[in-house]
């Protein structure tokens, strides 16, 4: 299936929102009533405080979804003032092991270089080891020295990429 990366347009939001549900919760990352998930199906909020990615096919259907913030915005919570971060990467499930979580973390990277950021930083849950792998395969390394916990029972893991 071919797709292309791209922002999201204001027609892909209320989907784009749905796959980042779809990814947390279905794969058991996000109980279904936490009140993360409002935050994630948000992402119309996402596309107006940060930068919204999205692969879609032909059809424009959103296949998966990243958020990019850049250090000391709204949506960077472990990003440096001089990285990017990624928040929320979510492939749909019909769109697994196509590629799509991967070329958003690259069209991610991309960004941060076009934008002049010294390099990309982001959390992760311990669990998340399909994620891992697409984080590894693109050049990130872990970052134990900036793990943090930003809640009792919430154990979050940073890679890191400096460019």
């Amino acid at each position: 299936m071919d797709f292309v990366i791209r922002r999201a347009l204001d027609t892909d939001l209320t989907a784009a929102g749905e796959v980042t549900v779809e990814a947390f919760v279905g794969d058991g990352h996000t109980p279904p009533d936490a009140q993360y998930v409002t935050l994630l199906r948000d992402a119309r909020r996402r596309a107006a405080e940060a930068e919204l990615l999205v692969a879609v096919d032909a059809a424009g259907r959103v296949l998966g979804t990243v958020t990019l913030a850049v250090g000391g915005g709204e949506w960077a919570d472990i990003a440096r003032s001089d990285e990017g971060e990624i928040r929320m990467l979510a492939a749909a499930g019909a769109a697994r092991g196509l590629g799509v979580g991967e070329a958003l973390v690259r069209a991610a990277v991309d960004r941060c270089r076009e934008l002049g950021l010294a390099g990309l930083a982001f959390s992760t849950r311990p669990g998340m080891k399909a994620a891992h792998r697409i984080y590894e395969r693109v050049g990130f390394a872990r970052a134990p020295e900036r793990d943090w916990c930003p809640r009792e029972g919430i154990d979050l893991w940073v890679y890191a990429m400096a460019f």
